[in-house]
């Protein structure tokens, strides 16, 4: 494939961002086709997308968007409950998929995402660019040269403060609001949920057993609502469904679980709380911090926090995959510190060499199932709700696929 001749559907800020800081930047792509529902983002895109030397053809509908001649490839960052859709038609297409992370809305769409892949054999891949996360990774790798022992747990979160961007979600166009008002559910668990599923070999040699999830009470939105001298009479009188703190236990085939958080509209500073428990040893990403058995104890947190903070960095030496110490200021720059120049840069180059995708389509599925079943979980009172096998019983013959040699 001499160049990828893509389109890129959702032109909001994520979508426009990476037309900004990854794709124009990458030079085995070319843009020649964009879409959004609004013409004012298909305008700012075209114009940025004109500065870098192509002038790409714009839409309102999707289906246009992909019909330009000579595409091999589309990108999408459009609304959450649109991702399957389109990834769906482009698939029949035969187009090869890129699809922004998000959640999903019923089992079916998972099984069809699924089905179809298999069906057509176009290359699909999620991208959960968190599953490239330096702190991630490194951790990841320690797992693999057996440094914790047997891991027995994982836990993570979504804890990022949305308030303002779910409260104002009509003014600004996000899907977010609409999604808080009338679900209660873990919304969001690919960014700690997808590291983790790698590190565990989920869907290649292990598989999720079940998923229950527990929801607090709603407050922190409509307080922040009632604060806020512009809010407008719909964000005053909205009852939101969504609990505050979703907490979420997953239950594997060979034994661990993992705790996920979704921890979105309460004060806070940003989190992703990657943590790894083995019998030898364990790391916490909050405090970039390994403790490994021998390690000397302390009963007060605090004073082990005062000589251990960051000590994880001792480490990157022997355990830090190459990517990492080999980063460029332009990947940095891309987004995320540089996450989002590797994510995209796994499905340019396997898309490219003809490989496999880092992250394929079973791991969408499974990955935005957990959505799903949140959501019924927390509806039955945290009662376990059975994860399809979306592999067909294919998930214990699957080899180990890491996104980057570790």
């Amino acid at each position: 494939m001499a160049k990828i001749k893509a389109c890129v559907v959702g032109l909001g800020n994520r979508g426009y961002d990476i037309i900004r800081g990854v794709l124009l930047k990458n030079d085995d792509i070319e843009i020649i086709s964009v879409c959004d529902v609004y013409e004012d983002r298909i305008a700012r895109a075209a114009e940025k997308i004109k500065e870098a030397g192509s002038e790409p053809r714009g839409f309102t509908d999707y289906k246009e968007a992909l019909a330009v001649k000579g595409l091999n490839a589309v990108f999408i960052f459009s609304d959450w409950s649109s991702h399957t859709e389109i990834a769906v038609y482009a698939m029949k297409q035969g187009i090869p998929v890129a699809s922004e992370v998000g959640c999903e809305y019923s089992v079916e769409n998972c099984l069809r995402l699924v089905k179809t892949q298999e069906e057509t054999g176009t290359p699909y891949m999620f991208v959960e660019n968190c599953c490239w996360g330096k702190e991630e990774l490194l951790a990841t790798s320690m797992a693999r040269k057996k440094l914790f022992g047997t891991v027995v747990h994982c836990s993570g979160a979504y804890a990022h403060d949305l308030r303002h961007e779910i409260a104002y979600g009509h003014i600004n166009r996000h899907y977010r609001f609409d999604n808080y008002l009338n679900r209660c559910c873990d919304n969001y668990p690919t960014h700690e949920l997808g590291p983790i599923a790698k590190l565990l070999d989920i869907n290649r040699g292990n598989r999720i057993l079940t998923v229950s999830s527990f929801a607090s009470k709603g407050a922190g939105l409509e307080e922040y609502i009632s604060t806020r001298g512009d809010a407008t009479e719909e964000m005053k009188s909205a009852r939101f469904a969504q609990g505050d703190i979703i907490t979420t236990v997953l239950t594997c085939a060979h034994g661990e679980t993992v705790l996920l958080r979704l921890d979105t509209t309460l004060p806070r500073s940003y989190s992703r709380d990657f943590t790894v428990r083995g019998t030898k040893g364990m790391y916490m990403q909050d405090t970039n911090t390994v403790f490994l058995d021998g390690d000397e104890e302390f009963y007060e947190p605090v004073k082990y926090y005062e000589k251990a903070l960051n000590n994880a960095v001792q480490f990157e030496n022997d355990y830090l995959p190459d990517i990492w110490k080999i980063i460029t200021p332009e990947a940095r720059r891309a987004g995320h510190g540089g996450m989002d120049w590797f994510a995209y840069k796994g499905f340019t180059d396997a898309l490219i060499n003809k490989t496999e995708m880092p992250i394929d389509v079973y791991d969408a599925a499974v990955w935005q199932a957990v959505s799903v079943l949140s959501e019924i979980s927390v509806k039955q009172g945290g009662a376990p709700q059975a994860m399809p096998d979306f592999t067909n019983g294919k998930w214990f013959k699957r080899a180990r696929r890491d996104v980057c040699s570790l």
